[in-house]
């Protein structure tokens, strides 16, 4: 379990990045933080079934969560896909 500071910064980072997803028509959703600091999110709406959500889930969030808070290992998407899925495979 994460201390609440870094959770309180990583929410507010969030916050912040939260309207790039929205313009697109997806959003996240925290989950938690684990006890190695990752962070774990469900993309949702356009973002949850979006075959690039890898690219921004670790592109765009994980880099923006990572400078906004050094203390981030990573970041998981708990409701990912695989990309059989995703492909209708």
């Amino acid at each position: 379990m994460a201390d609440s500071k870094l959770q309180e910064t990583v929410l507010e980072a969030i916050e912040m990045f939260r309207p790039q997803l929205q313009a697109d028509g997806g959003d996240m959703e925290f989950v938690c933080i684990d006890e190695n600091n990752a962070v774990h999110l469900n993309l949702v709406g356009a973002c949850g079934s979006c075959p690039m959500a890898v690219m921004t889930l670790k592109m765009g969030i994980e880099r923006y969560l990572k400078d906004a808070c050094p203390e981030v290992t990573e970041v998981i998407q708990d409701n990912a896909k695989s990309s059989e899925d995703m492909m209708g495979w």
